[in-house]
């Protein structure tokens, strides 16, 4: 405690006076929708599972994303005789993960990150290496691991222009985190340089687990039933859009169906439950929500598909898509999803959480690039009116993903390191 820089010290006394108002918060969160109030115990380190035999290696991740990216890894660990431990802090990423990981996985809650509840959680689980993804740092967690003799590592790390600034202003707070991570696995070099910069030791180059994820599953009869729906008409895809951005697709739409008089628009927005603040959107617009049970009818002019899991359908669905975060600074969500299923990728300027795979993808297409309302219309009224366009445009999308990967194995032989050279305290 005493070498500890005085930011870290500053922020243990003020987790260890906050934690009596943990489990009120939690209450409120709950009634709230936020936590799951059947495995609330779960946030103050206390388990409802029992620790498996054997290795057992903890995957930590925020949210959906970080743990769909970390999914092919897990599955790779389990196959290779492993146990995994995966945590993450929301409640749908909850929902995923108990639906989607493989026998050998147990999925837990992160706990809150207290000196109390962090080391019962510790206790209870004493996993042999914790990778952590991208870049969720929680102090008093990474901390009491390291303390415990875990080993740990930094898995597809990422941080932006905008938060690496940030970090530099509590430059000894962050490098006492950062040391201690055996290794940070970086998606690219840029992104290394600036770990580096900031204090980590160990910093090694080795992609995106994104890059290496198998092409989003889809159900056959779920297929069908669209492609029947939509037989005939031009489509016009918004996937994993923000606030701000369905207010772009729209006008577009707009424009659109001047020219276009049946086109059908389909959002589909990063988070589901937005769904009814895009139907207010419309206002005029004929829509119908998925989630509500609507269907798409000759009249209705935009489908919001706000459910969870079913990108994969409406990838095959269109020939071409936005892809969303990249209007609104958010960095872009995973343009490699569409790319690998041929559907041709168009994006804003945000794109700097998947630089790589942006520049992989659009590159390849030589077009794709757009900011405004305007620009989509123009872009997609381009490739509606030539469907082999779009079609060529696409495939050059795949090429351009398939270009990219490795990331599982590279991670894979650090955890096998790790696991090698483990040691309990």
């Amino acid at each position: 405690m005493a070498s500890l820089p005085l930011g870290i010290k500053a922020y243990r006394f003020a987790t260890i006076i906050l934690s009596p108002a943990v489990p009120m918060l939690l209450r409120r969160r709950g009634r709230r929708g936020k936590e799951d109030r059947d495995r609330a115990a779960e946030r103050l380190g206390i388990a409802s599972a029992t620790r498996p035999e054997g290795r057992l290696v903890w995957v930590h991740g925020a949210s959906n994303g970080e743990c769909l990216a970390a999914l092919p890894l897990m599955q790779a660990l389990v196959a290779n005789g492993i146990k995994v431990l995966v945590t993450s802090g929301t409640v749908t990423s909850a929902e995923l993960m108990q639906t989607r990981l493989p026998g050998g996985a147990v999925h837990q809650f992160v706990p809150i990150d207290t000196p109390a509840a962090t080391a019962r959680f510790i206790s209870h689980w004493q996993p042999d290496v914790a990778l952590f993804v991208d870049s969720d740092l929680w102090p008093n967690l990474i901390l009491g691991a390291k303390a415990q003799g875990v080993r740990l590592a930094l898995i597809n790390a990422r941080i932006s222009q905008r938060s690496f600034e940030g970090w530099r202003w509590a430059r000894k707070t962050v490098e006492a985190i950062l040391a201690a991570f055996d290794v940070c696995l970086a998606q690219d070099e840029q992104i290394a340089a600036r770990f580096r910069m900031l204090g980590a030791g160990d910093v090694r180059v080795a992609g995106s687990l994104k890059e290496d994820a198998p092409p989003l599953s889809f159900e056959g009869d779920k297929l069908a039933e669209l492609q029947t729906a939509t037989a005939g008409r031009p489509i016009l895809l918004g996937a994993q859009t923000h606030p701000g951005e369905d207010e772009t697709i729209l006008p577009a739409h707009d424009l659109l169906r001047r020219r276009f008089p049946d086109l059908l628009t389909i959002i589909v927005p990063r988070h589901p439950a937005r769904g009814a603040d895009i139907a207010q959107l419309c206002a005029t617009r004929t829509w119908q929500r998925r989630s509500a049970g609507g269907l798409i009818a000759r009249e209705t002019a935009v489908y919001i598909a706000d459910t969870m899991g079913e990108l994969g359908l409406f990838y095959r669905l269109a020939p071409f898509a936005f892809v969303g975060g990249t209007i609104v600074p958010k960095g872009g969500h995973n343009p490699l999803e569409p790319a690998r299923l041929h559907c041709a990728v168009i994006a804003g300027p945000h794109t700097f959480n998947s630089q790589s795979a942006f520049e992989a993808v659009l590159g390849a297409q030589g077009m794709g690039h757009v900011a405004t309302s305007v620009e989509i219309a123009s872009l997609a009224e381009q490739l509606l009116a030539d469907p082999a366009q779009a079609e060529v445009l696409g495939d050059a999308a795949a090429r351009g993903a398939a270009t990219l990967g490795g990331a599982i194995d590279k991670t894979i032989d650090v955890v096998n390191r790790l696991l090698v050279r483990h040691a309990p305290a």
